[in-house]
């Protein structure tokens, strides 16, 4: 056993030696371990708080009944509530209302208000139950009332007795604050009134959301639940508690899991800055390993020592990452909201919780990803014999150890052959692996590589045209290939994690700017305060709006929400006018659409997305039927087109067939083409002039375009700070990689400055060693990085997000990148080379006497 004197003494002399190569490893495990418990945090808070508050509205019922579309006939009711084995039913009229005091300073202000049957919420969904005034029992009737969590009121800044102002629509309506609910789920928005006074306030006469269902005592929820939904047919939808879980976990787990792949990159390239620095550290100690060896250490002491060197390393950056993550999802939370910008859970402010099984998984995860990049240099520095390695040059034999071809080979075509396998659970994991295994071939590959380019650049090189420096830099990096490949590698993981984020984001930027050209081929757009309004506009309002002058043309579009399969979060169906022998003209379709004349008589075309295809299965030409129509009625996939505005979903049909079919003639959005020479300052004041022209959203093709990649830059934004971590813990990388390596050649310099050669001109030669270096490193960085960014952009994006996307190269962006890396590797290489010539000659080589 070692003595504890001694393993402190060995552990400080190597930290306080080595500074900058030790802080840069504890950063990138921190910032690794920090952004991942970030995202954890953030995710189960919202995922959870979502979750809970779903629940809360169904209360204690043992099954739910909802339609395949937003709403039904409440004739269904006084069905359920005399159905056989039912012991009660609650029916609920759910809106989901804009309000136009926050429409101003937040996207998409969605209220979601709850029309309920007090008395039978009583027993079903106690908690929602309102609570008046003292005195004022009989408000919980009253039509103009309403009843607000604690969140809600904080959220519209309201207390009881105040007036709040909610939109369905281009309607208005002032309904008066109550009082609260009995027990509101915390963090939960949301608003009760009466079933009745919503139904008339709201527009919704005779309709319902969904009816709750309470059994008797001994009926088999699963048998009941088949009976009655064979009784219901395939227009309604029976769902349990659970079902509402899984498809709430559903709707943002490939987006979570996107975000934690991309935070583990920081881990990856922590660990690999402890492989490397341990790899350095073992070279340049090996005379003193080697030593301890003869004086009585044992090979497990040695190991374990090693070992404790990098778990320390690990233990402190992990504890660190932890206190951060924590700060920095208290921050998010606040900025960015429940969802990191994606709109997965609107109405939520969720709390932060510490979860502390998830902190200690976290911190070994860190602990343990720097135990295993400090393994392989501790193990072959452990069973070194020591009469060898007391020898000067016998450092180089470590590295031939380290030469694993085969790795390299097995890793590149096991990554090639994982890009062809399919998503796993709607996941792309061997799309991962295919990244994870690309990224170890190359650096196993790196010896190689660089061995072979510097070779052929010193045959290329004449040294009376190059001078003497070049010479002693393109020979030494040729035949030194492996040193040379551990601070390559640094770069080679920095900048090509790097070049693949950054062209990920480039490339569905730009697709998504281009699409927006093609989808948005109008001059003016409006909608109400929030998108997918259910009451929308109707047709008189929709009449009034075409009747403006300086309008040359309107389309009007519907846009609902349709449940195909309960398991999975609703598609949207959108109606609007589609010109059956040119649908390219406004959908931006991914191959060939069904000609018109195929369409058979009787069935009616519809275009569905990307999406589409990889969760429901339809084709191009398949035949199918809808749950909103008549099962007689036969669809024909005409098309398919791509969307990045829906995941879960898109199907596009005339307006005039949905209209047919459903008899519902409001419409949720207006695409406005103006008379040539009107400006838009006109057609917006004439618009602004109609009796509901305050509830328009109006704005012009740019400014639609312009507020959609801003969306896009904000569900991005935790993109953007793991590719800027990235490039910083890259550029550290490089800086702890060129520093440590030039430490280990202290006897070399100093050889040199015996034959001649002075402090600048070996200045020079480590400086042109760094830029050769970074540039081979910046080119194999670029060519892999594009790689895995092909991997990202074809790969993991359809298959997390189900759409594709064009490739484009950011390179300017790439350029910056470049010069900032080949920059920080020549200056890293001179500042090193300034400590590492500053000593005495004849001491730098008296260990070679």
């Amino acid at each position: 056993m070692i003595p504890p004197l001694l393993t402190r003494w060995l552990l400080l002399g190597e930290w306080r030696s080595h500074r900058l190569q030790s802080i840069v490893a504890v950063l990138a495990i921190t910032l690794g371990v920090a952004l991942g418990f970030t995202i954890h945090l953030i995710n189960t808070a919202a995922v959870s708080e979502f979750s809970a508050a779903t629940r809360s509205l169904s209360g204690k019922s043992d099954l739910t009944v909802r339609a395949t579309r937003y709403t039904f006939d409440e004739l269904l009711y006084p069905r359920l509530a005399r159905y056989a084995g039912v012991a009660q039913a609650s029916p609920i009229l759910e809106i989901t209302a804009g309000v136009p005091a926050k429409a101003k300073t937040m996207h998409n202000p969605v209220f979601k208000i709850l029309g309920m049957d007090g008395f039978r919420a009583i027993t079903m969904t106690p908690d929602l139950l309102g609570v008046p005034a003292e005195g004022k029992p009989m408000d919980t009737l009253a039509d103009d009332a309403i009843f607000l969590s604690p969140a809600a009121m904080e959220w519209l800044s309201v207390k009881q007795g105040d007036t709040i102002e909610v939109s369905t629509g281009a309607k208005r309506v002032q309904l008066r604050v109550a009082g609260g609910l009995a027990r509101a789920h915390p963090g939960q928005r949301i608003g009760v009134m009466d079933i009745g006074a919503a139904q008339w306030r709201f527009d919704q006469l005779g309709q319902l959301s969904r009816i709750e269902l309470k059994l008797q005592p001994g009926i088999d929820p699963a048998a009941f639940r088949a009976a009655l939904g064979e009784a219901l047919g395939p227009s309604y939808l029976l769902t349990e508690s659970e079902d509402d879980d899984a498809r709430i976990h559903t709707m943002s787990r490939a987006y979570r899991i996107n975000l934690n792949i991309l935070a583990l990159v920081a881990l990856f390239t922590g660990a690999f800055l402890i492989f490397s620095g341990q790899v350095l550290s073992t070279i340049r100690r090996r005379s003193q390993l080697a030593l301890l060896r003869v004086l009585g250490m044992s090979r497990r002491q040695i190991l374990r020592q090693l070992l404790l060197e990098s778990a320390l390393l690990g233990v402190l950056g992990s504890l660190l990452g932890l206190g951060l993550g924590y700060l920095l999802a208290a921050a998010a939370l606040h900025f960015l909201g429940a969802d990191l910008g994606a709109g997965f859970f609107p109405g939520v402010a969720p709390r932060l919780h510490l979860d502390p099984l998830a902190a200690v998984l976290y911190f070994l995860l860190g602990t343990g990803i720097t135990i295993l990049g400090g393994l392989v240099p501790a193990w072959e520095a452990a069973r070194t014999h020591p009469a060898p390695a007391l020898k000067s040059g016998s450092e180089y034999t470590m590295l031939t150890a380290l030469r694993v071809p085969r790795l390299a080979v097995v890793c590149l075509l096991m990554g090639l052959v994982f890009t062809a396998l399919p998503p796993v659970n709607d996941l792309p994991i061997f799309g991962y692996l295919a990244i994870v295994l690309l990224l170890i071939g190359s650096i196993a590959a790196l010896p190689y590589l660089c061995g072979l380019f510097f070779a052929m650049l010193s045959r290329l090189s004449n040294p009376d045209q190059t001078g003497v420096l070049v010479t002693l830099a393109t020979t030494r990096l040729s035949n030194a290939s492996g040193l040379a490949a551990i601070a390559l590698g640094g770069v080679l993981v920095s900048f090509s994690l790097m070049v693949a984020m950054a062209i990920m984001v480039a490339s569905f930027r730009i697709s998504l700017d281009d699409w927006l050209g093609q989808v948005l081929p109008a001059d003016v757009y409006l909608h109400s305060t929030i998108h997918q309004d259910i009451r929308g506009f109707t047709l008189e309002e929709q009449q009034a709006m075409a009747s403006r002058n300086g309008v040359a043309r309107v389309d009007f579009i519907r846009s609902v929400p349709v449940t195909l399969d309960p398991a999975k979060p609703a598609i949207t169906l959108l109606a609007r006018p589609v010109a059956l022998d040119n649908p390219g003209l406004i959908l931006p379709l991914t191959g060939a659409a069904l000609p018109s004349g195929d369409i058979p008589p009787g069935t009616i075309p519809i275009w569905i997305s990307e999406a589409m295809v990889d969760l429901y299965g339809f084709r191009t030409g398949d035949r199918i039927t809808l749950p909103f129509a008549d099962s007689t009625q036969i669809f024909i996939v005409a098309g398919i087109w791509r969307d990045y505005g829906r995941i879960f979903g898109a199907m596009q049909m005339q307006l005039s067939d949905y209209r047919r079919l459903t008899g519902d003639d409001h419409a949720s959005d207006a695409a406005l083409w103006l008379h040539p020479g009107t400006a838009f300052d006109t057609v917006a004041t004439a618009l602004k002039a109609l009796p509901f022209g305050e509830t328009l959203e109006i704005m012009e093709t740019g400014r639609v375009r312009a507020a959609a990649l801003r969306q896009f830059d904000r569900s991005f934004a935790v993109t953007y700070l793991l590719e800027l971590v990235a490039i910083g813990v890259g550029l550290m990388g490089v800086a702890a990689s060129f520093s440590a390596q030039t430490l280990t050649r202290i006897r070399e310099f100093g050889m040199l400055r015996h034959i001649g050669l002075s402090k600048q001109q070996i200045y020079r030669m480590l400086t042109l060693e760094g830029g050769l270096l970074g540039g081979f490193g910046i080119l194999a960085g670029f060519l892999l990085g594009t790689g895995i960014s092909l991997i990202l952009v074809f790969i993991v994006n359809p298959q997390s997000f189900h759409w594709t996307m064009q490739l484009h190269l950011p390179w300017t962006w790439l350029g910056v990148m470049a010069l900032a890396v080949l920059a920080a590797a020549a200056l890293t290489a001179f500042l090193a080379s300034r400590r590492a010539v500053s000593g005495d000659v004849i001491r730098a080589v008296r260990e070679d006497w």
